[in-house]
Parts: structure tokens; C-alpha cells; sequence
């Protein structure tokens, strides 16, 4: 079977698999397993941002009954690897940041527990900390590559020599704030320690990932650390790889031995212990002739990491390739500070890195007096600028002449400001989107004919929200020839097949190719005399055309806002999107997919923004209450269409990738609409109405 272009499931909208279980509360999250005589755990946090613990007194806390055992570096188990710093948690009285683990409370319920918490009393030996970002700090460096294995810098020609002859340059800095990932279900883990290793309940992207890392930390085989994750309940990435919560509930497993331990983290803890998003300086220089044809773009980033572990966004990424110059360089530097370890947030680097370029891009439409759509086209390359390498596919172009002709742009007035009735300020804006197209060889399915004439299909993915249930069992219904009904599909959990993380827009692209190889190895061994029993395994190979083409999805934003005159009020009332991005392998879940990322792109334009207390190391506003993210009301038509097409060198399927394609360039869009309103550029995220006093 050479392709899956002539199917039957793959591109029907089929209704979600999970959705009965999930809607009618029968599909079990983490922390709602069902486990014999579980107690309960609430996580102790340092109140300092750098030093070390001087003194725990828990003699009042232990005095509650119901509390079963009170953890601290000076009782924890000790750990066998300290190669992930992250995860070396009770080890030491050190403090690498406010909010990191410092100990942790075991109690018959989960009010005691946090109560006892409560009464813990600890001191501190301080230390002076560091914690604001700057691009002076004194102790930027570049990293050796930046995420997930990028080159940190990059230069092709000479930038500064081009902008000092270009008819019309560009030469500003934008920021983006620090963010962080709210998923609906908090992160949380149930840990059971059978004295030959642990069975994990765990909301995790990756089952095989939490327990690669966990088992080696406790001095385990693999085999002895069993990861169980069917339902997930959002994680935008900071569910993809496994943080320090994990290690606590294994360690308190062994402090309480025959109890399930259960841990969910509270929303406020959630804001210290697992990841967020960087806050990003980009100095973005564009030179261009009269007509608005590049000869040079730059984007020098200036982000921050933690001093605990390195982790480096690579943010100036999608300069190095999205439109055509002669010039053009790339740099990334890091500033360590005495703050928790950002990670990976919904399309990390492209999300900020699309900001500051395409809004640059309007800018110097404005100034060269060109359409901002004409102006993308006009520096469209032919070839990936980087690696001179063809486009497996890439039809930007078309994406930006659909989304005008449906959005309604040759009725836009290039004037800014115009008033409607009403005293609103009405403005659109356009930006592109871009993401690439990742495939994790390694990634393994099993096939096996059934009693009953049905499939079992097995492979230890995850569902995150995405319709990972769903479309897993229209391919294997396709490769298999036969109807979805007659899968059973198996995901998240360790004891099946290994699988590759629900990360990088790579989930489908993975595991789909693994059940495709599977069932083309199935057909071969058993033709069509297939009997019970009978089954097969197929394994993700390596992509061979990763060298020979560039590979990527793309699309075009477009997005109406109106600003109050008066009051600054900004509104969001429509926004419109079409993508390049290849196959579409379940319309349904794949329009909630766009939009959902796409009312993240409104969430990062006027909402979401972390803000960091100098004085005291942490982020003050760590709740739902003053970490503003959208709801129903802020959230005008969303329209996401795509383009017919396959991308058989991405995949047999000949799908990308389309979990963060539809947040990469969405906030853009919505600040140069904004500016298109109101006649003021703002250049840094969020947008307020503070903003726009002019």
C-alpha cells in the first residue's frame, strides 16, 4: 500500500470516539482513577526565590489527624540520576526559584493534606536574586542550539550593509510576555509503589516519555514503571514532558507504601512547576526597495531561561525561511534567571516568532504603500531561503488570495481610522502562519485480528483533546480496508507499543505512519485468509525526504477588530483563516483544532500576560481570576477553511501536522488590524487600552 489517498474514513467527519464517555463523565481523567484506599498529597513551595531552606518545623502539622507523613530533602528517598536538575527535587535545601518544591504533605483527604500544609513553617537563608529580563543583562550568552536541536545563530549575506542602502527600512523591537498553559484539567498524577516499581496515573502527552524519565530517576528498568493515560484534559505542551509533581507523588509512594498517592496541582501551584512560555525582545530590521521586495531580514531575540536548566525557544526560526531576501541573519541569546523552567507552549518559537516579523511586514507595507497581502506575495520565495531545498509543498500564496476573497479585503480602505455609528474604530489586519512538519521515527502499532472479525489496534499514543481517538481509527480503517467500527483502539498506556509525544504538531504524522506500516505488514503476512490471532507490528521510519525537501504547513490570518474611541476597548468580532496543510484526516476535529489555536492567537494579542513581582520572584497574578484568558464573550466568528491537497513526502496519509499552525500568526494579524483602527503601532503583546493613548 503506496499511499491513502483512495479511502474511505480518512476525510470523513466523524464525531469523536470519546465524546459519549467525556460529555456524559464516564472517561476517567489522572486524578478520577478509581484505586483502593488512595491518600492524599499537597505540595510544600519555596517562598524565596534563591537560597536555601534553614529550617522545617513540622511538629504542628503532623499533630492533624489524618496526616500520614510529612516529606522534606531531610526523609525523601534519595534519587539515582541527577541528570534532569527539573526533576532533583528533596535531594537539597537548596532554592533555585520561588514556587519549586520543598516538601509535601500525605493525608487521608485532600483538605487535610493541604490544611497540614498550611501549618508547616519554614526558614530560609536568602540569597539576592535576579529575575528581570533585559537585554543588557551582563550575562546573555548563546546557547549551543536552541529548541528542540536548531543552530542558534544563522547568516546569510550582509544585513547591516543592505539596510544601510535600502530605499525603505524597518528597525524596531517587539515584545511578548511570559505565558502560561491553562489547560482545563489541572496536571496531576496518582502513583502506586508495588515494590517492584510504580503504576502511574498521570494526565501526560507522552506515557513512554514520563516513564523514560522516571524510571532511570528511581534506578528502574523501564518495564518496572507502568504509565496509564487514556484521557487527557488539554495540555498545550506543558503536559509533553514530565516535571517535578511526577517525581513528588513516586517519592511520597514510597514514604507511604500500599497507598495509591494521589496529586493534582492547584492552579496557582501550576504557575511554578510546569513550564510556560518565554518572554521574548526581538529586534527585527526588514530592507526593502519602493515596491516592497526584501533584500534584507533580521531577527535578533533576546529570551530569557532558568538557572536551574537551560531551555532556549527558537524563536527567530521562521525568519530564517518564510519570505525571500538576499540577507538575512538570526540570532538567539539567553539570560539565566532565578525563575522556574520555561518549556514548551502551543507552537513554541513560531508563536512569538511570527509576531514581531509579520507585524514588521505591515509596517513596512505602510511605509512602502502596499498591500500587506500583495506584499507577502510579492516575497514569495521559490525555494526554502535557508537550505535552498524545493517545498514539499507550500501554497501561501493561494491561502493569502482564498482568506481575501472570503474575509472581504478588496473592500478594506487603506485609510486607518475609519468610525462606525457607534463610536468604534474598525480596522483588519492580515498576517501569515507557519509551522513544520515533524515526524518521530521509533513510534510502534500492533494489529491483531480479533474472535469476532474486529481489529485491535494498539499503540501508547495520547488523546489530549485533539481526536486522537478518532483519527487514529479512520487510518488504521483505511489501511485495513475496513469500516471504523471494526477498531478497536488502544492508547495511553505504557504496556503498548511505544509512541513518540503528543507534541510538535507531530502526533498524527507519527503514529499514523506506524498503524499504516503495521497494517501494510498484516496484509503481506495474511492476505486475505486472515484468522484469529493473526497479527502484525509496524514501526515509524525515518523520513527520507527531511533532507532533500523543506516541509511545512502554512496559512494566512486574517482578523477584523474595533477599538472604542473613547474607552480604548478592543473587540475581536470576526476572524478568517485558511491553511495549507495537507490532508485532512477528520474535518470536524480538525476545524476545533484551528479554532481552538486560533482563539488562543485572540488570547495572546489582548489577554494573556504572566507578570513577574522583581522584588519577590514570582508571578503575582497565579490564578484564573487575574491571568486573563478568553471566554465565551470575547470570542466573535471564527471561520477556518483549508485547501484540498496531500503531502505524500510528509506521510502516507500525505497529512501535516495541525495542532499549532492556527496560533502562529494570529495575534500579528490582530495587532496590525489594530493599528489599522487606531493609527497606533502597538509592538508589544498584550494589547490594553493603556496601549492606545495617544
Amino acid at each position: 500500500m503506496s499511499s491513502l489517498l483512495e479511502t474511505r474514513a480518512v476525510g470523513a467527519p466523524l464525531s469523536r470516539r470519546d465524546g459519549v464517555a467525556k460529555v456524559t463523565g464516564t472517561a476517567p481523567y489522572a486524578f478520577e482513577h478509581d484505586v483502593p484506599n488512595p491518600a492524599y498529597m499537597h505540595a510544600l513551595q519555596a517562598t524565596i526565590a534563591r537560597g536555601s531552606v534553614s529550617g522545617i518545623d513540622t511538629s504542628e502539622a503532623e499533630s492533624i489527624p489524618g496526616v500520614l507523613s510529612i516529606l522534606t530533602y531531610r526523609n525523601a528517598p534519595r534519587l539515582a540520576s541527577d541528570a534532569n536538575p527539573e526533576l532533583w527535587i528533596l535531594q537539597d535545601a537548596d532554592v533555585a526559584f520561588r514556587g519549586q518544591i520543598i516538601g509535601a504533605v500525605i493525608a487521608d483527604s485532600a483538605e487535610t493534606a493541604r490544611e497540614a500544609a498550611s501549618r508547616v513553617r519554614v526558614s530560609y537563608d536568602a540569597r539576592p536574586h535576579d529575575v528581570v529580563l533585559r537585554t543588557d543583562h551582563e550575562h546573555l550568552y548563546a546557547p549551543e542550539k536552541v529548541n528542540p536541536n536548531f543552530p542558534t545563530d544563522t547568516e546569510q549575506g550582509d544585513v547591516d550593509a543592505a539596510m544601510a542602502v535600502a530605499e525603505v527600512t524597518v528597525d524596531k523591537t517587539y515584545t511578548t510576555p511570559m505565558e502560561h498553559n491553562n489547560p482545563m484539567e489541572p496536571h496531576a498524577t496518582i502513583a502506586i509503589y508495588g515494590g517492584q516499581g510504580f503504576t502511574l496515573y498521570d494526565s501526560t502527552q507522552g506515557v513512554h516519555a514520563v516513564r523514560q524519565a522516571l524510571a532511570p530517576l528511581f534506578g528502574l528498568q523501564a518495564h518496572q514503571v507502568r504509565v496509564i493515560s487514556p484521557f487527557v484534559g488539554g495540555g498545550f505542551g506543558s503536559k509533553g514532558t514530565p516535571h517535578s509533581h511526577q517525581v513528588l507523588a513516586c517519592l511520597g509512594a514510597l514514604i507511604v507504601p500500599g497507598r495509591a498517592v494521589k496529586l493534582a496541582l492547584t492552579r496557582q501551584q501550576m504557575f511554578a512547576l510546569v513550564g510556560y512560555r518565554t518572554p521574548t525582545i526581538q529586534h527585527v530590521r526588514l530592507a526593502a526597495d519602493r515596491d516592497g521586495r526584501l533584500q534584507a531580514i533580521s531577527n535578533e531575540v533576546v529570551e530569557l531561561t532558568a538557572k536551574l536548566k537551560e531551555f532556549a525557544e527558537q524563536t527567530a526560526t521562521p525568519t530564517r525561511f518564510m519570505y525571500a531576501a538576499p540577507h538575512r541573519k538570526t540570532s538567539h541569546r539567553l539570560a539565566a534567571l532565578d525563575l522556574p523552567v520555561p518549556s514548551w507552549m502551543r507552537a513554541p518559537g513560531e508563536c512569538p516568532g511570527m509576531f514581531a516579523p509579520e507585524v514588521a511586514l505591515d509596517e513596512l507595507a505602510v511605509a512602502c504603500r502596499v498591500d500587506p497581502v500583495e506584499l507577502r506575495i510579492r516575497n514569495e520565495p521559490d525555494r526554502d531561503p535557508e537550505s535552498g531545498n524545493p517545498w514539499s509543498t507550500r501554497r501561501l500564496v493561494e491561502c493569502l488570495h482564498e482568506g481575501a476573497e472570503r474575509f472581504g479585503w478588496s473592500d478594506r480602505d487603506a485609510t486607518p481610522r475609519r468610525r462606525d455609528a457607534n463610536g468604534w474604530l474598525i480596522g483588519t489586519g492580515v498576517a501569515s502562519a507557519v509551522y513544520p512538519v515533524a515526524r518521530m521515527p521509533g513510534s510502534q502499532a500492533r494489529i491483531r485480528l480479533g474472535d469476532d472479525g474486529d481489529y485491535t489496534v494498539s499503540i501508547g499514543a495520547a488523546d489530549i483533546g485533539t481526536g486522537t481517538w478518532t483519527t487514529l481509527t479512520q487510518i488504521a480503517a483505511d489501511a485495513l480496508a475496513v469500516d471504523p467500527e471494526r477498531i478497536d483502539l488502544r492508547i495511553g498506556d505504557t504496556q503498548l507499543p511505544k509512541a513518540s509525544v503528543a507534541g510538535g504538531s507531530s502526533g498524527i504524522t507519527s503514529w499514523g505512519s506506524a498503524i499504516v506500516a503495521a497494517a501494510e505488514n498484516f496484509r503481506a503476512d495474511h492476505g486475505d485468509a486472515a484468522a484469529p490471532g493473526d497479527e502484525a507490528s509496524g514501526e515509524t521510519p525515518e523520513n527520507l525526504d527531511d533532507e532533500r525537501f523543506a516541509m511545512y504547513a502554512f496559512g494566512a490570518q486574517f482578523a477584523e477588530v474595533r477599538v472604542h474611541a473613547d474607552t480604548g476597548e478592543i473587540r475581536v468580532p470576526r476572524m478568517l483563516a485558511v491553511f495549507d496543510a495537507g490532508r485532512i484526516i477528520n474535518p470536524k476535529t480538525a476545524r476545533s483544532q484551528f479554532i481552538g489555536a486560533m482563539t488562543m492567537g485572540i488570547s495572546m494579542a489582548l489577554h494573556e500576560q504572566s507578570v513577574v513581582d522583581p522584588q519577590f520572584g514570582h508571578v503575582v497574578n497565579h490564578d484564573l481570576a487575574e491571568y486573563h484568558i478568553p471566554v465565551n464573550a470575547d470570542i466573535g466568528e471564527l471561520d477556518a477553511f483549508w485547501l484540498d491537497g496531500h503531502d505524500l513526502r510528509a506521510n502516507p496519509m500525505g497529512s501535516k501536522g495541525i495542532g499549532e499552525i492556527g496560533i502562529t500568526g494570529a495575534a500579528a494579524a490582530i495587532a496590525n488590524a489594530v493599528f489599522h483602527a487606531t493609527a497606533i503601532r502597538v509592538r508589544d503583546l498584550p494589547i490594553t487600552p493603556d496601549k492606545l493613548l495617544d
